[in-house]
């Protein structure tokens, strides 16, 4: 298994450069390498989503910009061969949205949806993250950056192990 970063964002409004918080999970060779969590000023003060992951603005007023923060988020996705969320699209928009506004370049490594590997690796629906993970056994405490990064590793580790030829052809194309 190649190395990769499974992330997961947090935002605090509509607008997807609106990141407060990022988990990052790193695996190396089949094996978690490094865990973290961190929290992101958003580019405005309005909370819209506290009922869904319980971020303030308090919370976060003090933590740094996507901006400042870019330089330690780079070490943790470098040599990373891909990307893995659940649900890329909002994160890969998230990622981009916030690269684009820190002025930086988003990462040219491709996305793998741990939904669609839920789907079609281990045949799980609703491929939900909190359904994904009640049927994997995997500890949840959903809409927590960390918590939902490290379920989408373990998951895409899972499907990795449950049909390795076809896990490598979902590698294998990927853009």
């Amino acid at each position: 298994m190649k190395c990769f970063a499974a992330i997961d964002f947090e935002t605090a409004d509509h607008g997807h450069d609106s990141a407060c918080a990022i988990g990052i999970v790193r695996i190396e060779r089949g094996e978690i390498t490094d865990k973290s969590h961190y929290l992101i000023r958003p580019p405005r003060r309005d909370f819209v989503f506290t009922h869904v992951h319980g971020l303030t603005w308090e919370d976060v007023q003090d933590a740094p910009t996507f901006a400042r923060l870019w330089p330690e988020l780079l070490k943790k996705f470098r040599g990373a061969d891909y990307f893995a969320a659940h649900n890329k699209g909002f994160d890969r928009a998230v990622l981009r949205a916030c690269c684009k506004m820190a002025g930086v370049e988003m990462p040219k490594a491709p996305f793998v949806c741990t939904v669609q590997a839920s789907r079609n690796l281990l045949n799980i629906r609703p491929a939900s993250l909190d359904n994904v993970c009640r049927v994997l056994n995997i500890r949840l405490n959903h809409h927590d950056a960390l918590s939902d990064s490290n379920a989408c590793a373990e998951i895409l580790l899972r499907a990795g192990q449950e049909d390795s030829a076809a896990f490598e052809e979902m590698l294998s194309g990927l853009e």
